[in-house]
């Protein structure tokens, strides 16, 4: 097929400097430990989940003779590789407050190791092309909606929205690489189903843990705004139905949903204040 990728589109790592506070707050979205848990539990998926998206994109590397595409491939390694770099911070100030982050990893570690195990090198890729499509447009809806961050610690929300930039700027490099070695639309399908089942479990134990851990979770007053705040008439998750549906749709590319000027937006932000920390 023909990417939409935006043409000239430069990817490359930002590093950032002191970005978790010190110290964390407990609950740091607001005060509420359902929001400050929902993003809690997702930063444990990302330093063995970005692992594995570098190692599966590094398996088909050779095959890709696209200059262009090269260039977007080293760059996508380079930023996954400094995500999963501050997220084994953040998840370390989350062990230290006492939450078995060990624990909730275990089962991502072994999922993954049974997974480049058993599985073919197209499937791999097929998974981190899924992932990347949900942590896309999740991102999307961080910069846009800003109801997503209110009230939150301030370097809490910068380093998440750091994160949504980065994975909006490389969303479509395994997609154009997988369309290039293999464009199996099946296993595309396939991989996004189990990737949806395992991303919602997975975020969903890590929650439940926290909030355990915190004496919240029989707490039906937190459960029922949480859920509004996401799934409500004004959801911050609603938006995401369609764009995730559209992953299964025969013509797909990650760039027909063109949030370009949300990069340039972003960019404008994050360089300057980096070329002021310098």
């Amino acid at each position: 097929m023909t990417s939409t990728t935006p043409e000239g589109l430069e990817i490359r790592p930002r590093q950032l400097e002191a970005a978790l506070p010190d110290p964390m707050p407990r609950h740091w979205h607001g005060g509420d430990p359902f929001k400050s848990h929902l993003f809690n539990a997702m930063s444990v998926l990302f330093p063995e989940g970005e692992r594995f998206f570098i190692h599966s994109v590094r398996l088909y590397r050779d095959q890709i003779k696209d200059p262009r595409l090269l260039e977007q491939i080293r760059g996508f390694i380079g930023q996954e590789g400094h995500h999963s770099h501050e997220h084994m911070a953040y998840n370390q100030r989350l062990r230290e407050m006492g939450y078995d982050i060990d624990y909730l990893e275990r089962g991502v570690k072994r999922r993954i190791g049974f997974v480049k195990k058993h599985l073919s090198p197209e499937v791999m890729l097929a998974s981190t092309c899924a992932v990347e499509h949900f942590t896309a447009i999740i991102a999307d809806v961080l910069l846009t909606n800003p109801r997503v961050l209110e009230g939150a610690d301030p370097q809490m929300a910068r380093l998440w929205r750091w994160h949504a930039l980065e994975e909006t700027e490389h969303k479509a490099v395994a997609f154009d690489m997988y369309m290039q070695v293999c464009g199996n639309r099946k296993l595309l399908r396939n991989a996004m189903l189990r990737s949806t089942f395992f991303f919602t479990l997975d975020t969903t134990r890590g929650l439940l843990h926290m909030l355990k851990r915190d004496g919240q979770l029989w707490n039906w007053r937190l459960w029922r705004d949480g859920i509004s705040w996401l799934w409500g008439s004004r959801g911050v998750f609603r938006p995401l139905i369609g764009v995730y549906m559209d992953f299964y749709r025969s013509g797909f590319h990650p760039w027909q949903h063109d949030n370009m000027h949300l990069v340039q937006q972003y960019r404008r932000d994050f360089d300057e204040d980096l070329a002021a920390a310098s």
